[in-house]
């Protein structure tokens, strides 16, 4: 594979995760980045989404396929199955209905990607113990101006997925853009989950 070059460091482990030529729906796509690169070094057939005007202008200039909408009243644009990874990235924590993205997620892909800041990181919890509310690399917005609306550790993320009757099929928590193994949900300030409907779910379905 080609070397990643340029990419935030949680959109170049989603990028491994993406197989060459397959059908990627991004979603919150700011700028296209993740996009671009897996077009040029995977040729995916790729859409975005994002509500941002900015966003959808930087997509067009770099010729890429997006829509511009709102996901919070989901994603009925697409049909179910059109996709084979629906990307999430630093996103999730800015949205309202959180359960309804994941599941119209799993309705038009196979498969999910979704990162998120990691309110379980140790900085965090220190901020809190000392009165304030976390500001840092992953979270780096004060209280009052901050756009984040939900937030949750790595734990919680797994637990919301089992209730939905999903599962988590991969994992990587990461510090400033490196792995971490030991102790992931206290160590580790940003997670990126692979998720798809438990054998059950999808026999019902």
């Amino acid at each position: 594979m080609a070397e990643l070059i340029n990419l935030r460091p949680d959109l170049e482990h989603i990028a491994q995760l993406i197989k060459p030529a397959s059908r990627v729906l991004d979603l919150g796509c700011a700028d296209g980045e993740l996009l671009a690169w897996l077009q040029a070094n995977k040729q995916v057939r790729g859409i975005g989404v994002d509500v941002d005007v900015n966003s959808i202008v930087h997509c067009v200039e770099k010729n890429l396929n997006v829509i511009q909408a709102d996901m919070e009243s989901g994603l009925q644009h697409f049909e179910d199955g059109s996709f084979d990874f629906v990307v999430l990235s630093l996103t999730i924590q800015s949205m309202h209905n959180v359960e309804l993205i994941l599941q119209e997620m799993l309705r038009v892909g196979r498969c999910g990607i979704v990162t998120f800041p990691n309110f379980g990181y140790w900085e965090n919890r220190w901020q809190i113990l000392k009165g304030q509310m976390p500001v840092s690399e992953t979270i780096p917005y004060e209280w009052y101006n901050t756009p984040n609306i939900h937030f949750c550790t790595v734990n919680d993320f797994s637990q919301l997925l089992e209730k939905l009757g999903m599962q988590v099929d991969g994992q990587v928590v990461l510090h400033q853009g490196e792995p971490v193994n030991f102790l992931p949900n206290l160590l580790g300030s940003l997670a990126l989950v692979q998720f798809s409907q438990t054998k059950r779910q999808q026999t019902l379905g």
